[in-house]
């Protein structure tokens, strides 16, 4: 399990797809490195192929998947109006799982950040936090 999710973390995943009725499947290809600043940057690199750039879990590598990727854009709604800042920089990290979530799909991020430039990990993981505050509908 754990070396699923640094297979996982150690690239990007590209999706590719023939036609509809061809069988779908997920690609590694390399990481794109992105300004450890930019939320919007990194989401569009990292998180998109699954969450989708509208965020709402319509990604293109979604299909692939065995559990559908969550809809980013609903997570003050889903908390009672309030984002949850400190549970999502927590969940980015991988320092906590969500139970209801069954096995972590989505790569644990930190692991990843931290092979590309250890020194921006918070950075990195705080811009991600702001980018999915900013989008919250």
């Amino acid at each position: 399990m754990m070396t699923r999710h640094i297979l996982m973390a150690a690239a990007a995943l590209v999706f590719a797809a023939g036609t509809a009725s061809a069988q779908q499947k997920v690609e590694q290809a390399p990481m794109k490195r992105t300004p450890a600043s930019d939320g919007a940057s990194m989401f569009n690199a990292y998180c998109a192929s699954c969450h989708g750039l509208d965020a709402t879990g319509s990604g293109p590598a979604a299909k692939a998947l065995t559990k559908a990727p969550a809809d980013l854009t609903k997570i003050t709604a889903r908390n009672g109006g309030t984002f949850p800042e400190t549970k999502i920089r927590r969940y980015i990290e991988g320092a906590d799982e969500i139970a209801a979530h069954g096995s972590r799909d989505m790569p644990v991020w930190s692991t990843l950040f931290r092979s590309m430039e250890p020194g921006t990990v918070p950075l990195r993981i705080q811009a991600l936090s702001d980018f999915l505050k900013s989008i919250q509908k």
